[in-house]
């Protein structure tokens, strides 16, 4: 019998499968694509931090992260951050940290978030 792969948290597993529902019914590709990052194994998942957050990202963007913010360097600009999860310094950094599925819930369409990894 063949060892399944992926997430086995019950948490992610929720996510993803509310990422793939929202996809279908919004008719966007964004959070598909973030259910598919997010669905492969933990090692394969990203780790960004601030400091490359900062230099791909403009003002007032949406930045999403299928996987884990780390808190190396700085944001000289405001953006709203979401991610899986956030490192302990990338916390006390970021002011508006929010999870996936707040930023899903707020903007469904998907509009003006950008997948930084």
């Amino acid at each position: 019998m063949a060892k399944s792969t992926g997430p086995t948290n019950p948490v992610l597993i929720t996510l993803i499968r509310e990422l793939r529902k929202t996809s279908a019914k919004e008719k966007v590709n964004i959070w598909k694509r973030v259910a598919n990052d997010l669905a492969k194994p933990s090692r394969q998942r990203r780790e960004v931090n601030l400091s490359s957050i900062d230099k791909h990202s403009k003002a007032k963007e949406s930045i999403i992260v299928p996987g884990k913010v780390l808190g190396v360097g700085d944001l000289t600009h405001n953006v709203t951050v979401a991610a899986w999860q956030f490192s302990e310094g990338a916390k006390k950094k970021v002011k508006e940290a929010l999870s996936i599925e707040e930023l899903m819930k707020k903007n469904p369409k998907g509009k003006d978030v950008r997948i930084i990894g």
